[in-house]
């Protein structure tokens, strides 16, 4: 018999990719510049032309049978300890090698931490909005996901609510900073507090409780600011991070668990994530990838581009009249629709060509997602197109 569990998912297909599928496709009808399509996160600033250079040198001088061989099950030990390096460098960390698993994207990352730190029917925080993938990313588990309501006027982590969710069958909290779809970043304040509520609970449930720190747009931060380091902040912490962003590699699915040296038995989570991959299929990530990153950990690319178009469209937006929280970094908006509804929102924006994301799915009613990683010229051309339908649909 198929299993029941995913074949209920066939029907709650992601609406983002739907969306982005609708848009190619209305693309091929009037030509692609003619969509403006703010759906889908895939990074528009070319990879690193550095990762490129050190790609190109590995295909042709390194010996092909240990290049395209398996790697170890945690990944290559000095890829394992460049990365360890490299946070100590930023963050000044104490991690070692031993504390980093290497995976296959933010999402192996989330597969195996949440699998490490939670057993069946244990309770997973998260804070909304939040990506909507953590339904499955938690649920595949048999953890059980809470959502925490969101502020709606900031975004940021609505402590009270978070107070009455707390039970003692808590294991995680998913924490995404800087977040998908509200662009917040979470300031050293608020993670101060949230380790200090979190603190107290360990002590009175007799308990850990890990945050499972998801940070593939940490390096996405506008106003010239730093998103701050979880794990410097909270012992209990794993942090999973994507090389999708930084250095433009989505498809190429690379990543890493890092377990804070502080942790409760730090030395065990790579070995338990090991033993992890045996029973989904993970087997580490490919081989080349990972010694083509270790090359250049400490980089980004000139990500410059998504401040430039996040400023026009948040000017223009709110001049319109939209109400919307300023990102303070990843390349998302997430302002309120222009009615209750907002998926009935987006559908009128489609006839206008305007490719938005509804809110629902997020877990916080009556707001849309922009994703704005695209061309700055398109952006501009947007622009009007959003006057036209605010001022021809709502009167604005």
């Amino acid at each position: 018999m198929i299993n029941e569990q995913y074949k209920a998912m066939l029907g709650g297909k992601s609406v983002i990719r739907q969306l982005s599928e609708y848009a190619t496709a209305r693309g091929g009808e009037i030509g692609y510049d003619n969509v403006f399509d703010f759906t889908l996160g895939n990074p528009s600033v070319p990879c690193s032309g550095r990762f490129t250079d050190e790609m190109l040198a590995l295909y042709k001088e390194s010996d092909p049978i240990a290049l395209h061989g398996y790697s170890q099950s945690p990944g290559i030990r000095t890829v394992r300890e460049k990365v360890a390096q490299s946070l100590n460098r930023r963050f000044s960390t104490g991690y070692g090698t031993e504390h980093i698993f290497m995976t296959s994207g933010a999402a192996g990352a989330l597969a195996h931490a949440l699998r490490c730190v939670t057993k069946p029917g244990d309770k997973v925080i998260t804070f909304a909005p939040y990506f909507p993938e953590y339904i499955h990313y938690v649920g595949c588990t048999g953890a059980k996901l809470s959502i925490v309501e969101a502020d709606k006027k900031t975004f940021e982590i609505n402590f009270k609510a978070l107070e009455k969710e707390l039970t003692a069958d808590t294991a995680a909290i998913l924490v995404n900073t800087p977040n998908n779809p509200s662009g917040t970043v979470y300031c050293e304040e608020t993670i101060k507090k949230l380790a200090a509520i979190l603190n107290e609970k360990q002590r009175e449930f007799g308990h850990d409780i890990f945050i499972i720190s998801d940070e593939p747009y940490r390096e996405i931060v506008f106003d010239g600011k730093q998103t701050p380091y979880i794990s410097n902040f909270y012992d209990n912490t794993l942090s999973c991070y994507s090389f999708s962003k930084s250095l433009s590699l989505p498809g190429e699915r690379i990543g890493y668990v890092a377990a804070n040296p502080r942790c409760t038995d730090s030395d065990l989570i790579v070995p338990i994530c090991t033993q992890i991959s045996r029973g989904i299929g993970h087997n580490c990530p490919a081989s080349s990838i990972q010694l083509g990153i270790a090359e250049v950990l400490d980089e980004t690319n000139d990500l410059s581009v998504y401040e430039t178009n996040m400023n026009l469209l948040y000017d223009a937006l709110t001049d319109i009249g939209f109400e919307c929280r300023r990102p303070g970094g990843t390349f998302y908006m997430f302002p309120k629709a222009l009615e209750e509804d907002a998926t009935a929102f987006c559908l009128k924006a489609k006839e206008y060509d305007l490719i938005l994301v509804p809110s629902d799915s997020f877990g916080c009613e009556g707001h849309f997602r922009i994703a704005y990683c695209t061309d700055t010229e398109k952006v501009k051309r947007s622009l009007d197109v959003f006057r036209r339908f605010a001022s021809e649909v709502y009167g604005m």
